[in-house]
């Protein structure tokens, strides 16, 4: 059997964590490839709001199993405080929830050391989560992270003692004052790891062999947005991590020739958190309005969302190199009340418009060339058909899917599972 794939075609914050959850039932086994508790997936339904860190999406659904994979960085201490949040749910954990022996581990000298490193960088901050991301992927390439499946070695302790000296002996070169007690940040670390011993720790891959020769149906799901993947991003400014199709492969051991759908999730318009180029950025009215009724905050952060209109040119490019059969439309309701709706569908350089997206999108690199179509008045939330939208938003959902040569299957009018609507 194939494996599916779901990515954010954008800087995050797609939408990816609601789609999952609607396209759960649908599948056996819902898997996680990248990323940490830098990611924030966001469900809504049955009046209820809740925010995934590292928990796979399909969570909730009652016989999807969910695997976290060997891509994926833990932090124990988070991971556990959202399991112990989800305990009014009732989820069976040990039935639902597996987790890679591969995976790696984010110790509390991470978090250190990537707070250091941004505050190090002053003005030039790239806008880390602070989570120690970063620094955790740098000791996988590295060859000196820490496994989940080491903890179950009984010298384990030995070895996290080595890597947390390295750590503060790396800290001192930074100059820079951090206050912290390393006691009770290791308290509450040991006391995670003794509870994460507790879960179904498997061999991973293994498992989604099986899986596929069983025929069993399996969608992967994407953290953060292909434009800050680590080689193809907007590059330092991006994750440390591959969030494009590629990660899937090398994230939970799935071959190349076993993806059958790819389904590339964007807003209809575009959103960034923290630092780097955004050409499209609208610093009016208009992009307070799009922060304002689509509530653009950060689901892990809370940082406000910088907002702009829809970039083709960044979503051809993602749509290619992610190899995308389906587009999923996000929040296509919070444009509703603008007179004109503005497309960037090609990039003004000093030698020349270009409709391709280059190494540098820089505001000093890049001007954004706009199409401009009529808006639409109406309020979208509370519909649940195609035949109830507005014909200039419709016209903007044909417009986009021919221009992008890729057809839309979902637009969504509203944060709840109910507000999705199939083509």
């Amino acid at each position: 059997m194939a494996v599916d794939l779901l990515l954010g075609l954008q800087w995050g914050d797609e939408g990816k964590g609601k789609i999952v959850d609607v396209l759960t039932s649908s599948y056996d086994i819902i898997a996680r490839f990248q990323g940490g508790p830098n990611a924030g997936h966001t469900l809504e339904f049955e009046g209820n709001k809740h925010v995934l860190h590292t928990i796979p999406s399909g969570i909730f659904h009652p016989k999807a199993i969910n695997l976290i994979g060997n891509g994926v960085v833990i932090d124990p201490i988070i991971f556990i405080k959202e399991i112990e949040g989800l305990k009014p749910y009732n989820i069976d954990f040990n039935e639902k929830l597996l987790i890679s022996k591969k995976a790696h581990l984010i110790l509390p000298t991470h978090r250190l050391l990537d707070a250091a490193s941004e505050a190090s960088k002053g003005k030039a901050k790239i806008g880390s989560t602070l989570k120690g991301i970063g620094p955790t992927y740098m000791d996988k390439t590295g060859r000196n992270g820490i496994r989940v499946g080491d903890i179950l070695a009984s010298s384990w302790e030995e070895k996290y003692k080595r890597l947390s000296i390295k750590h503060l002996n790396l800290l001192k070169s930074y100059n820079i004052s951090i206050d912290y007690d390393l006691n009770d940040l290791e308290s509450e670390f040991f006391s995670s790891i003794e509870k994460l011993k507790k879960f179904k720790l498997v061999d991973s891959e293994q498992y989604l062999i099986d899986a596929q020769k069983e025929g069993n149906k399996i969608l992967a799901e994407g953290a953060q947005g292909s434009l800050l993947d680590v080689d193809f991003g907007t590059y330092p400014f991006v994750t440390s991590s591959t969030t494009t199709a590629a990660g899937a492969c090398t994230g939970l051991g799935i071959a190349p020739n076993k993806i059958n759908e790819v389904f590339g999730i964007f807003k209809a318009y575009a959103t960034r958190v923290g630092s780097g180029p955004f050409p499209t950025e609208l610093f009016d009215n208009i992009g307070k309005t799009m922060a304002k009724v689509g509530n653009e905050f950060g689901s892990t952060t809370g940082r406000a969302r910088r907002c702009g209109w829809i970039d083709l040119i960044a979503l051809k490019y993602c749509i290619n190199i992610n190899g995308v059969t389906q587009l999923m439309m996000m929040k296509g309701d919070v444009l509703s009340g603008f007179n004109k709706i503005k497309v960037c569908t090609a990039y003004q350089t000093e030698k020349g418009i270009i409709d391709y997206f280059p190494y540098g999108i820089s505001n000093n690199e890049v001007t954004p060339i706009f199409d401009e179509l009529p808006g639409w008045k109406e309020d979208l939330t509370d519909m649940t058909n195609l035949e109830e939208f507005p014909v200039n938003f419709n016209n903007y959902i044909s417009y986009l899917e021919k221009a992008l040569n890729t057809p839309i299957k979902i637009v969504s009018v509203g944060p709840d599972r109910k507000q999705t609507i199939f083509r």
